[in-house]
């Protein structure tokens, strides 16, 4: 199961992202996870978020270039080594990850990460069949 990614345009500037998170925290929108890739003149600012069509409306509404993207999350074990497994997984596949970011979390004591490959249900049937633990949109909104 794949789960749905904010990528908000964001110019290169002081402030701009104070601006787009001021805008998800007054809409009650809760990030789980952030990675901002940038140049000299702008950046993407992914998000994991527990509501995220409702944040790409709101984000939208103010002027915000901002696209949803599939993506998957994999709970893995918080421990050394715990992210070369799905690694290898993917690499015996002939799957390349174009990017990838994660965040801890506290009540489950998992490392989530995120992956963005070109073969999302090829990866994932991989990687659960291997015995790797794929995350949902309702358990990331629950954390």
């Amino acid at each position: 199961m794949t789960i749905k990614q904010l990528s908000i345009f964001v110019e290169n500037r002081p402030g701009r992202l104070a601006e787009i998170t001021d805008i998800l925290g007054q809409e009650q929108i809760d990030i789980r996870a952030v990675c901002v890739a940038d140049t000299r003149e702008f950046g993407i600012l992914r998000l994991i978020v527990d509501d995220p069509e409702s944040a790409a409306e709101k984000v939208k509404h103010h002027g915000c270039t901002c696209t949803l993207s599939e993506v998957l999350v994999l709970r893995i074990d918080d421990v050394p080594g715990g992210l070369a497994y799905p690694m290898r997984v993917l690499s015996e596949i002939g799957i390349s990850v174009e990017y990838m970011y994660a965040f801890v979390s506290k009540s489950t004591d998992a490392a989530y990460v995120i992956f963005r490959v070109e073969d999302n249900e090829h990866a994932m049937e991989a990687l659960k069949s291997k015995g790797v633990q794929v995350a949902s949109q309702e358990e990331i909104r629950n954390l």
